[in-house]
């Protein structure tokens, strides 16, 4: 349990944020940095299982819209066309493992990648599933549902807040932009919920692929110099000074901690650096792609080598995307043409060159790399060549974080539809991540109404990643 004192401090955390608002807070320094720094708690302790605690952070790629499990992950060359599809399986570097022929890097790193391939939700909702498995919790709903403040908080979040960056004020960042449906405000699972703002990840709405790529807030603003912005943080410190007791509560102190490392933010080069892409090689960033989503997977293995503990890559949506009847990796019609030639190539170049990069740096082993969209698509292809929402079974693929690779875990029936043995629900996940990022998954946090919350929904760690 959480000690008393961080009860209070929880419970207390929106009414301090309201009162620094009405104060100035951050404003008067003429920054534009509100939700930057996450705040402060802790997790229950935990037992000393096996595989506690590996991973130092975790890089999420989100494939949203629902990548097919057919051209991707588990193939089923044996079924006819109507359900295998046009492309081949080929072998990867684990023997008696393949994967569409659309992955060739990645099954070149198979040996270094476990796959679960019985994945499963039972919700074929874009947002309702997608909250799921962005949560560890299921919705109440099965049909498209808007973000609420009574959602329960995403696992970047709950990673932030109860594993915070000991060395980067990025303790968990979604980037490059949210997930929304067409024509919908952003989806549920991507916030704080009820834990409120000071518990949502630092969302970047960016395009690292662009030249003279730059994050707005990271910078002085205009007219204000360096010597300028020291007299503005004097006079913040000057006015904590004048509220006296009320400014030395706890809940107003850790609000004054979090000020103090936006400050940081903008005068450390060393914290503004993991943007500066140009750092890179062109080989490296060649190696990645030089489309959005690749640049925005180089920037997250930037962003956890300075020391964030959790960034989600989102799957980023096209222009016009809207009216195509395939955004993202939404495939209703056209399935084979979009696979093979937009989205397959991106994820696998992107992929494979984070698995390789993250191995070759030695960070592999202290960073937990987790691919997945909210569900899979049907294992039928429907008239017009698409593929339909499916969550009764899916695939998605880990690496890193001292887990074993060269594995398959679960498996699904004969035609990819349901599982055949061992299904994985979300909160597993959740679990399992939470387990190797050295938080107990059995423990607790606390709300800002002092009431004791789960920190999964009977989540079981996956054994055979993290055993």
């Amino acid at each position: 349990m959480i000690p008393v004192d961080a009860i209070r401090a929880a419970s207390a955390r929106a009414l301090s944020r309201r009162e620094w608002l009405r104060v100035g807070g951050l404003s008067c320094l003429g920054l534009s940095l509100p939700g930057l720094v996450q705040s402060r708690a802790f997790a229950a302790p935990a037992r000393p299982l096996a595989g506690f605690g590996r991973a130092k952070s975790c890089i999420v790629l989100y494939l949203s819209g629902g990548p097919p499990q057919h051209e991707t992950f588990d193939p089923k060359p044996e079924m006819p066309s109507e359900i295998r599809g046009e492309f081949r399986a080929i072998p990867t570097s684990v023997p008696g493992t393949h994967f569409s022929e659309l992955l060739p890097r990645t099954a070149r790193l198979a040996h270094r990648i476990a796959v679960i391939r019985s994945m499963c939700t039972d919700n074929n909702s874009h947002s309702a599933s997608g909250y799921w498995m962005l949560t560890g919790y299921p919705h109440l709903a099965q049909a498209e549902v808007p973000a609420s403040p009574d959602d329960w908080p995403c696992l970047a979040g709950v990673v932030g807040a109860l594993k915070p960056s000991e060395r980067s004020p990025f303790s968990s960042v979604i980037l490059p932009e949210m997930v929304h449906n067409d024509g919908a405000p952003p989806s549920p699972g991507q916030s704080g919920g009820f834990m409120g703002h000071v518990w949502s990840p630092l969302v970047l709405t960016c395009d690292p692929s662009q030249p003279r790529f730059e994050v707005d807030g990271l910078r002085l603003p205009d007219g204000v110099t360096a010597s300028r912005f020291d007299e503005r943080a004097g006079l913040l410190r000057g006015l904590e000074g004048h509220f006296g007791d009320w400014m030395r509560s706890d809940a107003v102190a850790s609000f004054s901690k979090i000020h103090q490392q936006a400050f940081d933010v903008v005068r450390s080069s060393s914290s503004r650096a993991a943007f500066e892409l140009e750092r890179e090689a062109a080989s490296i960033r060649e190696r990645y792609g030089r489309a959005k989503f690749g640049q925005s997977v180089l920037l997250a293995r930037r962003l956890v080598e300075s020391g964030a503990r959790l960034v989600q890559v989102n799957w980023p949506r096209e222009p016009g995307d809207q009216m195509t009847g395939f955004p993202v990796w939404d495939t209703h019609k056209n399935n084979a043409p979009r696979v093979r030639d937009v989205l397959c190539p991106q994820f696998d170049r992107a992929f494979s060159a984070l698995v390789d990069d993250l191995h070759e740096r030695g960070l592999l082993d202290e960073t937990l790399v987790v691919a997945m969209g909210e569900f899979g698509r049907s294992p039928r292809i429907n008239p017009v060549g698409g593929r339909d929402h499916w969550g009764n079974c899916f695939s998605i693929a880990v690496a890193g974080g001292g887990i074993a690779g060269g594995q398959v875990v679960g498996s699904s029936d004969r035609e990819g539809g349901h599982p055949a043995s061992r299904p994985v629900r979300p909160q597993d996940l959740a679990a399992t991540m939470f387990h190797l990022l050295g938080i107990n998954p059995a423990g607790e946090f606390v709300d800002p109404l002092g009431r004791p919350r789960p920190l999964t929904n009977g989540g079981q760690v996956i054994g055979e990643l993290a055993g």
